[in-house]
């Protein structure tokens, strides 16, 4: 059954890249749609084994892979309970994105090669969350980047695709090379790469020094503050986050599936499994408790000031993803998990019902141009407000509540009752849950309520005025991701948004039950104290003291999410509703605050003079002085050089008259005899 679930992907996406001009788009869509749904109705049984209980970790060989001395490994499919819990993920929002993408890209001429992506993509998050062994798991790590590059540039006649597919690929090149730094260390204490082998050995080497650029320094803190490199560049931790919110120059359901259930979640998944390597380091601990606090409250301020509605959701994947890293970094890892779980329901949700709006209003993105579109297209107001209270976590404590109030609040929770670090991590948490009910509840006024703001868009008037025949070009637009609706008379008056094809809303409604419900399904599996140590069953360090101590915080901070929460939503509903001039003279008051937030804390400026620049500059110095000035005019150019001037001399003797022919001849007898009358006279 796993091999059918990993493989089938791959085998759909071949045959759909390969054969794309052969078997054409329709075919190539069902292979790969049915590829999905099939891999996603073989993992939920599996996923709910374990849930019950009746789920045991398995290892399934597929072939002899690498033996080289020390280093000898098998490519085999491990299944415990966190495999478990990222197959559903995985399989079940890339099933329903590849749903998704019927109507979405309808009318792009590349279809095929775009289902194809999507599942090599699927494919090879597959092989990461399998993996028995690093190597493996480096391979799955490498296969998603590979696919995440192809899909953000999958427009490649757009430059910003192509430069946003260039950053992403080059931002986690840094990351990955302390992931590789990290492995290899790795190999090097634990003589393995075995992921079993490796956990069973770790809190043997706890307090154990190695020699590291000529320190002596903690073995397992080196080791595990390397592989967390790897997982802030994949998981877009501050610092290495600069290529989340470019990638959202891709189409929407690739947003949905890689910047927001699966790919960013890779990171965290290598923490939880790896979770008693770092069991055994405070520091390292400590290190990912502060970049995830950090990252959560960079990216939160940021989603505030921003308008285009993909990079607010992006932004706010960036903050969830800071979440699981103080959680993880706390001690929480279950927790961390099942934030990881509700996030992939409510914030594919998110993205594809953007997508949905991006649709109705011909590709404009800029939500000052939205508008009262809750009339115009009520199942996608419906499905992004659902989505929308789930991450804001509503519900109410000891009763009910949405998904994220149950994995959010569990990760608060936990943080407060670990104590030092996790009380700092906690309030931060606090102030940015507030902020997250801002910016969320502000797309959702912005977007589905007011005046229609839709005469101000260059992009609507442009789409109508095509639609009237003005010279459309199809080709042209399905590379913009333009999307063709009608309209009822010339200008944008007589514009109306249309709720999007069924293939589209199927799974928004999908996603919305998830989003509803997996809070409330799943939260004592995966993170109270009893029914989590037997749901996760060693498959990661679950703390039960712990859970225990967050299930018995004060009441106070039990209730200080919905309260801020709440807070954060009078404050949007005031903004953006009632009074309507307050966002407007706040931006006035401070100026400069606003500038820095809305340009994101200046990160891509900064590394733009610290590393951009010197790079080209280096670059150009090696081209010019050293390729063109050097290798070229000594190497190639100066070897031609010398030969064209050596064929023009030997034209010349090339004259054709029998004197010429002889003087040269006569030269070179007295030449020959010069030089015998010296050697031999």
């Amino acid at each position: 059954m796993i091999q059918a679930i990993v493989f089938l992907p791959l085998l759909a996406a071949i045959i759909a890249g390969l054969g794309q001009r052969v078997i054409g788009n329709v075919p190539s869509k069902i292979l790969t749609t049915g590829a999905l749904f099939t891999s996603c109705a073989l993992s939920w049984p599996i996923f709910l084994s374990f849930v019950t209980g009746s789920g045991e970790a398995t290892v399934t060989p597929v072939l002899h892979w690498v033996s080289s001395g020390a280093l000898q490994f098998n490519w085999e499919l491990r299944v415990d309970t966190l495999t478990a819990v990222m197959l559903v993920v995985i399989t079940t929002v890339s099933a329903l994105v590849h749903l998704y993408s019927w109507g979405y890209m309808e009318e792009d001429p590349d279809q095929p090669r775009f289902f194809a992506y999507l599942s090599l993509f699927t494919f090879a998050m597959l092989m990461l969350v399998t993996a028995n062994n690093l190597v493996q798991m480096f391979f799955g790590w490498e296969g998603v980047g590979l696919a995440s590059y192809l899909l953000i540039g999958f427009w490649y006649k757009k430059p910003s695709a192509n430069a946003a597919a260039i950053k992403a690929f080059v931002v986690n090149r840094v990351g990955d090379l302390g992931f590789m730094l990290g492995i290899f260390g790795t190999f090097l204490v634990f003589g393995t790469v075995s992921i079993p082998e490796i956990l069973a050995a770790a809190p043997g080497m706890a307090g154990s020094t190695i020699s590291f650029m000529g320190m002596r320094l903690d073995t397992m803190t080196i080791l595990c503050l390397l592989l967390f490199i790897g997982a802030m560049g994949k998981s877009a931790q501050l610092g290495l986050h600069t290529w989340l919110p470019d990638a959202m120059e891709g189409p929407t359901p690739v947003s949905a599936l890689i910047h927001a259930a699966t790919m960013v979640t890779a990171g965290v998944f290598m923490v939880c499994r790896l979770s008693p390597m770092f069991e055994t380091s405070d520091v390292a601990q400590g290190v990912v408790m502060f970049v995830g606090a950090a990252t959560c409250f960079f990216a939160a301020t940021v989603a505030t000031t921003q308008w285009d509605i993909k990079r607010v959701i992006a932004y706010s994947t960036c903050s969830q993803l800071g979440y699981m890293f103080f959680a993880a970094g706390a001690g929480a890892y279950g927790a961390a998990m099942f934030h990881l779980f509700t996030h992939a329901f409510f914030k594919a949700l998110l993205f594809l019902g953007a997508g949905s709006v991006i649709h109705a209003m011909h590709h404009e993105q800029d939500m000052r141009y939205y508008g009262n579109l809750r009339k115009s297209i009520p199942i996608t107001y419906w499905a992004m407000m659902l989505g929308t209270l789930a991450i804001t976590g509503v519900g109410i404590a000891g009763v009910a509540g949405f998904a994220g109030f149950y994995s959010k609040d569990g990760i608060l929770e936990a943080a407060y009752a670990s104590g030092g670090g996790g009380v700092v991590a906690f309030w931060v948490g606090i102030f940015v849950a507030f902020l997250t009910s801002f910016y969320s509840w502000r797309l959702v006024f912005l977007t589905f309520y007011g005046k229609p703001r839709w005469e101000q868009s260059e992009h609507i008037q442009h789409a109508v005025h095509d639609d009237h025949g003005h010279g459309r070009d199809d080709h042209a637009h399905a590379h913009d991701d333009h999307h063709h609706h009608d309209a009822q008379s010339d200008g944008t008056a007589g514009y109306h948004p249309h709720e999007s094809p069924i293939s589209m809303l199927i799974p928004l409604v999908v996603l919305s039950i998830g989003a509803v419900f997996a809070g409330i399904a799943f939260h004592h599996q995966f993170i109270y104290p009893e029914e989590g140590m037997a749901f996760w069953k060693g498959s990661l360090a679950f703390d039960a003291e712990l859970m225990h101590h967050a299930h018995e915080v004060p009441t106070w901070v039990k209730w200080t999410p919905f309260t801020v929460m709440a807070i954060g939503l009078f404050l949007a509903w005031n903004s953006y509703i009632r009074n309507t001039t307050l966002p407007a003279r706040f931006v006035a008051q401070f100026k400069l605050l606003h500038q820095f937030l809305y340009n994101k804390w200046y990160f891509d400026e900064l590394y733009n003079i610290l590393f951009v620049k010197p790079a080209f500059a280096i670059g150009r110095f090696f081209w010019k002085r050293g390729d063109e000035g050097t290798i070229d005019r000594f190497g190639p150019d100066g070897a031609a050089a010398l030969v064209a001037g050596g064929t023009r001399l030997a034209v010349r003797l090339q004259s054709g008259y029998v004197y010429g022919y002889a003087f040269v001849m006569l030269l070179g007898l007295v030449g020959l005899a010069s030089w015998a009358m010296v050697n031999f006279l």
